[in-house]
């Protein structure tokens, strides 16, 4: 019986440790069947355990596979980066015509208040609340936390190290 896609793709995180970040969000199964396919082309086998023993067996197919997802890896962070930079470019434009963007606002205010709020109720209700409530509420916290993280890569960029990474991911695709 062969192997379900995202059983293969867990597989192949054996040799790219990236894919197992792309398999587990939203869109795992589109990845995954990314992933598999480029697997299965770059093996020339369509039997998933002949696929994983190609890769073992051949360091050449081992390197040319991670290159073609490190070429996939770096589309995904260039998509997200552009569609940012449209976000910007639109804000932008906004404060350029005296506007401002009130959705954004009222987003990041009601990601502050939601954190504020889980903040509280645990540090004034920890010993009243059963431990699975203080979890739950510990964990919208962390929700709301990454929320505001968000908001500030979007309003300030990435971090000094990311763009370090991104130029020497583009240095690496640019010599090819």
């Amino acid at each position: 019986m062969p192997l379900p896609i995202l059983t293969l793709a867990h597989a192949l995180t054996e040799f790219v440790p990236l894919i197992a970040r792309w398999i587990g969000g939203e869109d795992g199964k589109k990845m995954a069947h990314q992933i598999v396919d480029v697997a299965h082309s770059l093996t020339g086998e369509k039997d998933p355990l002949k696929v994983v023993q190609a890769l073992k067996s051949d360091p050449k197919l081992v390197i040319q596979f991670q290159e073609t997802i490190l070429k996939m890896a770096h589309e995904l962070e260039m998509a997200e980066h552009k569609d940012r930079e449209n976000a910007r470019l639109r804000d932008i434009a906004l404060a350029q015509t005296g506007r401002i963007n009130l959705r954004a606002d009222i987003m990041v205010i009601s990601a502050a208040l939601g954190l504020i709020s889980c903040l509280v109720t645990i540090t004034l209700y920890r010993m009243s609340l059963p431990g699975e409530a203080v979890g739950i509420i510990s964990t919208i916290a962390g929700i709301f936390g990454s929320c505001l993280k968000d908001a500030y890569a979007f309003e300030f960029g990435s971090s000094r190290g990311s763009k370090i990474k991104d130029g020497k991911l583009s240095a690496l695709f640019l010599t090819k």
